[in-house]
């Protein structure tokens, strides 16, 4: 198995790329319709909320969005950090980030799962928790670099999708990649809806052992170093 994924590591990357973009779609339904409607994975649509939340719309949460970017902004950060010091591509490191990701859903879904009725700072606190997870995958995603695939936006990926398309006298593109990423981070925010009527703390569960199961097959596939 693991000579098989070394044989085809863009085939693999790409792979893991898509299912971490579904489950970014099952933490932003859980994020928007479990925690108040914010953005953990989605900073565009958080921003978004939090500049019609200023302006008194619809009462708005203002807390939540500024918890999801700072935290977000700081895990992106560490990312970088972590991974500046190693040639882009999988890496051990990746494989830190991604299984720590992982983990931090799972325990933000904890308290989720044992308390019947969480209060306001605990939401928050999970809020925290999944802005920092989404932006670790992010940076981490960014490094290992597949091209359309940023595992938690597709606005430029759809742009790319039209523009390079035959009706847009486009020369031909990966429309395959593109549509998946749009497809899957749409199906994942479908089935994260579902999941909530089950739990809250389900579609994280879910989303936690997605995360964890791609930080193994990436940690397989990595190129072999002496």
């Amino acid at each position: 198995m693991k000579k098989r994924l070394q044989a085809h590591p863009a085939g693999l990357h790409l792979g893991l790329m898509l299912a971490l973009t579904f489950s970014t779609g099952v933490i932003d339904a859980v994020g928007y319709l479990g925690l108040d409607r914010v953005f953990t994975g989605n900073m565009t649509g958080n921003v978004v909320i939090l500049g019609m939340a200023l302006a008194g719309a619809d009462d708005l949460p203002i807390v939540g969005p500024v918890i999801a970017l700072v935290l977000f902004m700081l895990g992106a950060l560490i990312a970088g950090r972590t991974l500046r010091p190693v040639p882009a591509g999988w890496s051990g490191r990746s494989t830190l980030l991604f299984t720590f990701v992982g983990i931090v859903i799972l325990a933000a879904a904890v308290p989720l799962l044992v308390i019947d009725e969480p209060a306001e700072w605990v939401k928050l606190a999970v809020t925290g928790a999944l802005g920092l997870a989404m932006g670790l995958q992010a940076g981490a995603a960014r490094h290992i670099g597949v091209k359309d695939v940023t595992t938690v936006v597709v606005t430029s990926t759809l742009v790319g999708l039209a523009f390079d398309s035959k009706f847009g006298q486009g020369n031909g593109q990966p429309w395959k990649r593109r549509a998946g990423a749009v497809l899957l981070i749409g199906l994942g925010a479908l089935v994260g809806g579902l999941l909530l009527n089950v739990h809250i703390g389900l579609g994280m569960a879910v989303a936690a052992v997605i995360t964890l199961v791609c930080a193994l097959l990436g940690h397989l596939g990595r190129p072999h170093t002496p």
